[in-house]
Parts: structure tokens; sequence; C-alpha cells
């Protein structure tokens, strides 16, 4: 049997214009007044960014105590991160704007968020794989391991590419020590190696050679000194394994674009800036530290593009002056208000609902002619 239904006869103009006009006055109330939400781990994230800072101010002390210059049209921040263009320990050619970007203790954050997300916890031990040049990513991660109370398991490049830690007198390893000596970050490396072409300096200089052999007698590391590659990649697992003592590696993290580490180029591009938890398509043919540790099923992260990873997170690119801590989306998101939305929403489906099912704009709004009973018609 069918069902009788009433309906209007037409519905108003009125009633469209007041709904179209309380739909626009709810989307403005709701663009308008967002609610700042911090973030997960903020804590975790604001500590690391804290103890990043503090490191990159005892960086700055150092050069300057050195009587290293620093140059403020290259290093604008004036942190003492950012190195020359040319050096006879310069490896291979680098991007100052992607140097500048790095030098924000906020990158910090952005490492706790991957470790975090990586499913590392305190006591944890994460392999890391270090490039003299990205001094200042360096420091942010070691930041983000201590905030988190994880265990690095470090191994370095002495060599840096432009504008990295490439001054002979000051490069990472130096750094390193200095910030162990000062209790700021106090981590050592298992081993280094000499870094650009092959893990070998390549087609470096005598001199430049000699400059890297030193950097690594005057800090008090053990060098690797593999000739092959493979050599190389049997002698980095080994020390990742001995340095965890039998516990489980839970993620790798790469600085940069070390021929070991990373592998080729292709392999390079492979792999996603930030985290992959999986072997990308066509990766497990390139041998590599990050491939060794992706087939294993340990996350990677892949600190690569680094302008790409600012502008994801929400910190600046080349910044004119440090960053403050506590800056950048990475802790605290504009996002819209639950509640604001859902009051809106309700609102709105109010109005449709009782002037489209119930006939109130019929009785509010619509004035019936003469001769007419102004009643819907029947429907079925």
């Amino acid at each position: 049997m069918k069902k009788l239904y009433w309906r209007p006869q037409r519905i108003s103009a009125k009633v469209i214009i007041l709904l179209a006009a309380v739909s626009v006055l709810g989307l403005l109330l709701v663009e308008s007044f967002k609610v700042r939400e911090k973030q997960r781990y903020y804590r975790e994230k604001l500590v690391a960014s804290q103890v990043a800072h503090k490191a990159f101010m005892a960086i700055k002390e150092e050069r300057t105590n050195r009587g290293i210059p620093i140059n403020p049209a290259t290093d604008p921040s004036r942190s003492g991160l950012v190195g020359m263009l040319l050096s006879k320990v310069t490896t291979n050619t680098g991007v100052l704007a992607a140097k500048q970007t790095t030098v924000n203790p906020n990158f910090a954050a952005v490492f706790v968020h991957l470790l975090k997300r990586a499913g590392v916890r305190e006591g944890d031990p994460v392999a890391l794989g270090f490039s003299g040049s990205f001094p200042a990513i360096n420091l942010t991660v070691l930041a983000a391991i201590k905030a988190i109370k994880a265990t690095p398991l470090i191994i370095s490049s002495v060599g840096s590419s432009q504008w990295g830690a490439n001054h002979p007198e000051f490069m990472y390893t130096d750094m390193e020590r200095v910030l162990r000596r000062r209790g700021v970050l106090p981590y050592k490396s298992l081993a280094v190696s000499l870094g650009g072409v092959d893990d070998l300096a390549t087609g470096l200089s005598p001199e430049g050679q000699q400059a890297l052999g030193d950097a690594i007698k005057r800090n008090h590391l053990v060098q690797l000194e593999a000739r092959e590659v493979s050599d190389n990649l049997r002698q980095r697992m080994a020390l990742y394994r001995e340095g965890a003592g039998g516990a489980e590696i839970k993620a790798y993290v790469n600085v940069g674009g070390g021929t070991t580490s990373v592998g080729t180029r292709v392999s390079k591009r492979l792999f996603k800036p930030g985290l992959n938890r999986g072997l990308p398509r066509g990766a497990g043919e390139i041998d590599s530290v990050m491939t060794r540790f992706a087939r294993q099923g340990i996350p990677v992260i892949h600190v690569t593009k680094i302008e790409k990873i600012a502008q994801r997170y929400g910190l600046p690119l080349t910044p004119k002056k440090m960053p403050p801590v506590g800056e950048g989306k990475i802790f605290i998101r504009e996002e819209y208000s639950p509640l604001l939305v859902g009051g809106v929403l309700a609102l709105i489906l109010a109005l449709m609902f009782g002037f489209l099912r119930l006939d109130l704009a019929f009785r509010l709004f619509t004035s019936a002619p003469r001769g007419s009973s102004g009643s819907p018609e029947q429907m079925v």
C-alpha cells in the first residue's frame, strides 16, 4: 500500500537565502576561530630542540675561541655550522641554501617525530650514518636521541662537501668531541671513514688526505680501513651489531649522501626523504647500509632533500637568523575546533529538517493567496 506524505507546493526563495547565509556564516566562524593544538610528543620535541640550540651555541663559541672566522654572507645566523666554498678537505659539491636551512634547532623536533613513528623507545639502539657535510643535522639527530633517551650507534665521515664542516681545523669530528667534553651531547662515533668518493676521499690532494687523518687522530677515533665497498659495508654492519650488544636495532638514520650508506645515486633517489618502512622497489639490487637494514625490516630515516623536509614540517627555508626554539607546526598546529564544526553542522541540519521536512518555511514565509486553503498539497 502506498504511503502519503505532505510537501509544500514550492520552497520559498527566502528559505534558500537563509540557509545559504547561515552556511556561509558558519564557514566564516569555523575558519576564524581555529584552535591551537599541541602535537604528539610535544614535551620531547621541545626538550630536543633546546638541547640542539645549546649544542649550536657551544659550537659557535668554540669556533670563535679558536679564531676561525664566520662569514655572515654565507652563514647569516652566524652559527659557525656553515663552512666554506672550498678547502683542502672539501670532497664534493654542495648546495648553500640547504646548508643554511639546516641551522635550525627545531629540526630536532622533526627527528623526535620520525623516530617515534619508527617505533623507537627509551633505551632502544639506533644506528646512525653521519656525514661531515651536514653538521647541524647531525647535532639535531643526536639531540632527538637524547630527548627520547635512545642509544645512538654512530659511524661518521670526516670529509665534507661544500659549505659543510669543511674547515681543516674544525671538522665534524672536532665538533663531536667539543660537545662531548662540554656534556651537551655525550656521544662518540664507533668509527669514522674518510668520506667522499668511494668513502675513501678519492681525488683529494695529499694535503687533504693528511688533514683528514689528522682530524681522526686528534679526536682519538677508530678509522675504517676497508678499501673495497663490500668490506666497508661488512665492517659497518658488524660495528652496529656489536654496539647494540645483542639488542634489536630499531631504526637506521642516514644523513646526507655517503656512498656506503646510500649506495648509488639511483638508490639515494629510491628512498624517499623521511621515514621509509620498507625496501623501495628496485632498491634491493643496490647494496648499501640503508638497503641492508631495510631488508631486515628495520625502518630507515633518510635525511636528504633538506628543503623538502623543512617545508613538510613547517620550518623556514634559509632563515636570516636562527629560529627560536619551539617554532613551527611540528610543535603546534592550528586546527578546526571540533565543537564549533559540530555546532555549525548541527544548526544547518536542524534548519534544513525544520524548513524542508516539518514545513516551518511554509508557515513562516509563505502567504497563501485568496481562495486558497494555504495547505500543502497531498503527495504519493
